[in-house]
């Protein structure tokens, strides 16, 4: 079921579209688990996610091949591309990908477009274990407007759910944990997400179900929290200053829907290596180093899924600073209460309540100049002394009783945890 025991704590974990786009190959899935369970999995990165495509035998890059021929069984149902992931041959589909990812203690997710292929469609393919056809259930004026792949579902008739069912328990049967469906939430498609959860539960397989892309209307939250595990405030987020700060918006925005089982998704991280072959070219991230602290600090504080970008293959000592400071992390996992605590300008300050009592507090200057930032305790209801813990320096910064005064650089973040004093 798509139940609210899963994704107790906002997910972790890599996803192959920012250096891959449509493209990925399996040898290049395998190896990112096999470097994930050897160095991040005890940090609690577990998720390895194929994303779009993945049935398109032709697929180069993210620019998608217009009515691309893709790969399909005799049930309207998408299949892997056999030369592109090699152990799908002879119908056994993910299974075996699957399958080697679990026997690495991870677990594994695959991306999909909502609906139903043109070509079956076209075909007349039929529906598993019914009496209707594509053609049946298709909603022909319901399209992607950046992919030629589907036909949008009608909900409202007869087959629709049956057919929503079929591709769902053949993913169980691949072992899936976890599955991204796309061109669902901007516009924001009630009826087939709720054809989606249904299929989930009727699964037999737990599954977490992201939604994407964004921003999911605001208006939306009640509705999405309930059938969804994730869902994106955004479009898709690159390594743009821009992006970057458009996200603090967003994040306030949707600051108090989330929690266990339900999380706003400020979508991946665009880190270390990326756009290999994928938008904007092969290039390790354009974020400044203080930009990428910002990043991190913000998603923790916001506590958004955490889906590393880059192939981990290629991270350098810093990058993998970012992923393995358990400290940081600890946030994610966590907190609670979590919300932006002013904005000044471009001076933003967020908070969060630590599960031993502490509070978290985090400096953000989006100015283009080093400035100091001060945050008075009065504000967080606080009294007394405090140490302050710069978690990103992994180090004590001093006992204050007043205000929290620090120094941020331009595009910067400074992330602290405030603990009370003796």
């Amino acid at each position: 079921m798509s139940g609210k025991r899963l994704a107790q704590t906002p997910p972790m974990g890599w996803n192959s579209w920012d250096c891959y786009g449509a493209s990925v190959r399996e040898d290049e899935v395998r190896a990112n688990a096999e470097y994930m369970a050897e160095n991040l999995k005890q940090y609690g990165w577990e998720y390895v996610v194929v994303d779009i495509q993945w049935y398109e035998p032709d697929a180069r890059s993210d620019q998608y091949n217009p009515h691309a021929a893709l790969v399909m069984d005799e049930y309207s149902r998408l299949m892997p591309a056999v030369n592109r992931f090699p152990s799908a041959a002879d119908g056994r589909g993910f299974k075996p990908l699957g399958d080697y990812i679990h026997s690495l203690g991870l677990k594994f997710g695959i991306h999909i477009l909502r609906g139903i292929p043109r070509q079956a469609v076209g075909q007349k393919t039929a529906i598993l274990g019914t009496d209707y056809t594509a053609v049946d259930i298709a909603d022909t004026g319901s399209i992607c407007d950046w992919n030629t792949d589907m036909y949008g579902v009608d909900p409202a008739k007869p087959g629709s759910q049956q057919y929503y069912d079929s591709i769902f328990r053949l993913y169980a049967g691949w072992g899936v944990d976890y599955v991204k469906v796309d061109d669902i939430a901007r516009p924001y498609r009630r009826g087939e997400i709720e054809l989606v959860h249904n299929a989930i539960k009727n699964s037999g397989r737990e599954m977490v179900l992201s939604l994407s892309p964004g921003p999911t209307p605001v208006s939306e939250a009640e509705h999405v929290a309930e059938y969804a595990n994730l869902w994106r405030m955004t479009d898709d987020f690159w390594d743009h200053w821009d992006h970057l700060y458009a996200m603090f918006e967003r994040a306030d925005a949707w600051s108090s829907y989330n929690g266990p089982g339900h999380w706003p998704d400020a979508d991946m991280l665009p880190l270390g290596r990326i756009g290999i072959r994928s938008a904007g070219g092969d290039r390790y991230t354009r974020f400044t180093r203080d930009e990428q602290v910002t990043l991190m600090t913000l998603w923790a504080m916001m506590r958004s899924p955490l889906m590393f970008g880059g192939d981990l293959r290629y991270n350098d000592d810093w990058t993998t600073s970012l992923l393995t400071n358990e400290e940081v992390l600890g946030i994610t996992k966590t907190s609670h209460s979590s919300r932006q605590l002013y904005r000044e300008g471009d001076l933003v300050a967020w908070t969060a309540m630590g599960e031993d009592g502490s509070v978290y507090l985090a400096h953000f200057n989006l100015t283009e100049e080093k400035t100091d930032i001060a945050t008075d305790l009065s504000l967080l209801g606080l009294n007394g002394s405090y140490l302050v813990r710069d978690l990103w320096a992994k180090e004590d910064i001093g006992t204050i009783s007043s205000e929290v005064l620090t120094s941020v650089p331009a595009h910067g973040a400074v992330l602290m945890k405030l603990t009370r004093g003796k």
